[in-house]
């Protein structure tokens, strides 16, 4: 297979710190080894996959099935979805998630500030995204890694018409056993339960997931923290500009119905996910610009 990755991403590369590699697939991917972490982050999609802070067990949840292709949204890390989440309501062909899931970002920075390794990537509209969707766009993607994961996504309308659009940082998390894991939000907070008719219902105490669980945390600007006590730790999710949290599992029938997920891979992991969707989705001004980002931390039990 011909190399991916091109002559000027590898110019962005920081000696026994970042490269820039063939990953799975043949897809460009930066790899980073530094004292405060490990992590890798794909040109496809602008996905970050890995992250270990050094000294603890891998923090995202990566699929063993997931295909590594163009045109195939990589299982699990970090996906980016705009301006749709989940399935277009107004065209059941378009592709679930948005028009940049599985398109090839540029690689635009990396810099070491004080030992935190900063990786910028790029996106726009083009002919392939105003197949689905009209509007101009331009999307910056800013990755921080260190000891904490920062991720902020950057939506530029750069059009001349106003445009409304969802997001989500469609975070996959990595688990001991998802039946011992506990995720801790403020209590009253409202929220759409997908897998029942999309009724709304109140969240009161722990979080318990104990069958598929598909819901949409509305209005809330809140951390939520997840209890592993099988890795003996605590991972917090803070957010920003985000008015709406997405929890995912498939358990196990939804799973196996999923071809790129690997048999009870389910019990490993829940997606937390910051966004703004349903009646929280984001409108611009042309000229206007909206940044949505989260922060992710561990803590010992």
């Amino acid at each position: 297979m011909k190399s991916a990755v091109r002559d000027a991403d590898r110019r962005l590369e920081i000696p026994g710190v970042v490269e820039i590699v063939e990953g799975n697939g043949g897809l460009p991917k930066v790899r980073i080894t530094s004292p405060a972490c490990m992590a890798e982050m794909y040109l496809h999609g602008g996905h970050v996959t890995s992250w270990r802070p050094a000294g603890e067990e891998e923090v995202l949840f990566l699929s063993s099935q997931s295909r590594w292709e163009e045109g195939h949204a990589i299982r699990g890390g970090i996906p980016i979805c705009f301006p749709w989440f989940a399935h277009k309501a107004d065209n059941p062909e378009a592709p679930d998630h948005g028009v940049v899931r599985t398109k090839a970002w540029q690689l635009d920075s990396i810099a070491d500030v004080a030992g935190t390794i900063n990786v910028t990537m790029s996106s726009e509209s083009d002919v392939a995204a105003r197949k689905w969707w009209p509007a101009e766009f331009r999307l910056v993607l800013r990755a921080a890694f260190g000891k904490e994961l920062t991720v902020e996504l950057e939506v530029t309308n750069a059009g001349r018409t106003s445009l409304s659009f969802e997001e989500a940082l469609h975070a996959y998390f990595r688990v001991g056993n998802i039946e011992v894991t506990r995720a801790r939000i403020p209590d009253s907070l409202h929220y759409i339960d997908k897998t029942d008719s999309h009724r709304m219902k109140t969240q009161f105490g722990d979080i318990v997931i104990a069958s598929e669980t598909d819901r949409v945390y509305l209005d809330t600007r809140d951390e939520i923290e997840l209890e592993d006590p099988v890795f003996e730790r605590r991972v917090r999710i803070a957010k920003e500009n985000s008015r709406t949290t997405v929890l995912w599992n498939p358990w196990t029938q939804k799973a196996h119905s999923l071809s790129d997920f690997g048999e009870d891979e389910w019990v490993r992991m829940i997606c937390v996910e910051p966004s703004n969707v349903s009646d929280f989705a984001v409108g611009l001004a042309p000229g206007q610009q909206h940044t949505m980002k989260t922060l992710i931390r561990v803590v010992d039990s």
